[in-house]
């Protein structure tokens, strides 16, 4: 029976920090290589914006910065050069998607896992910045949500309240530097079409037509099995599940 590729898609709710844990050298035992298509600066604005937006939409939930893949590669691809792989996959999808990305190559602590983590934005910066200038003030309550009124951000002694703003007329009161989510980042037919393509780009390396991986068909008589996360409490309940699915 062929090995199955193993492609999995998560939220970010904080790029940033995600950046950073999966790129640092102090925190990864077992760090390759890492690989960025833009600067810093793009993700601390997106961010941003991201946050902005959803204090301004009053959703509930969290907000969702990014969104990450997560590649698992086979063991012969530790004998190719860490930053060539790291470049190759993460160019396939920058130049597909025409999105930004961050990647990393590690294994996990017991190196039985030789996999990438790819970062990428749902979002793209515009030509020009949208710049909105308050032709009357215009205020924000603690949540970031505009009111109509200065009487509705002052508490009982006329004080405005910690946390509130007021933009006065003539100044930026709101701007965007990127497009609106893409929705096709979040869809099934997208997370079916990356696992194709990347199984493919894998098996491009791989000279044993034996040894190719193929696309998990959740149609099949196959169960999957389920990847178990670090510090998970139900981590027994399911290695008893997969050994049964596995049997």
């Amino acid at each position: 029976m062929a090995r199955h590729s193993f492609i999995q898609m998560s939220k970010l709710p904080n790029v940033k920090g995600r950046i950073s844990y999966i790129t640092s050298p102090a925190r990864q035992e077992n760090l390759y290589a890492t690989y960025r298509t833009t600067d810093n600066a793009f993700w601390s604005n997106l961010a941003r914006e991201s946050q902005q937006e959803f204090r301004r939409s009053g959703a509930d939930g969290r907000c969702i910065d990014a969104r990450e893949l997560i590649i698992a590669l086979p063991e012969v691809y530790t004998q190719y050069e860490p930053q060539q792989v790291l470049e190759d996959f993460t160019e396939e999808f920058h130049r597909r998607y025409g999105v930004e990305c961050v990647s990393a190559l590690h294994h996990n602590k017991r190196k039985t896992n030789y996999h990438i983590h790819l970062i990428f934005s749902e979002r793209t910066l515009l030509p020009e910045p949208e710049v909105k200038i308050a032709t009357r003030s215009v205020f924000f309550d603690e949540t970031g949500k505009r009111v109509r009124t200065k009487k509705e951000i002052i508490d009982e002694n006329g004080q405005i309240r910690k946390g509130c703003t007021i933009i006065k007329k003539g100044e930026i009161y709101e701007s965007h530097l990127f497009t609106l989510k893409d929705d096709k980042f979040k869809s099934e037919p997208f997370l079916r079409e990356v696992k194709v393509v990347y199984t493919n780009l894998i098996n491009r390396h791989i000279s044993d037509p034996e040894q190719h991986l193929k696309v998990f068909d959740k149609n099949s008589v196959y169960l999957p099995t389920k990847k178990i996360d670090k510090h998970n409490p139900r981590e027994e309940e399911i290695k008893a599940d997969n050994a049964a699915r596995q049997e």
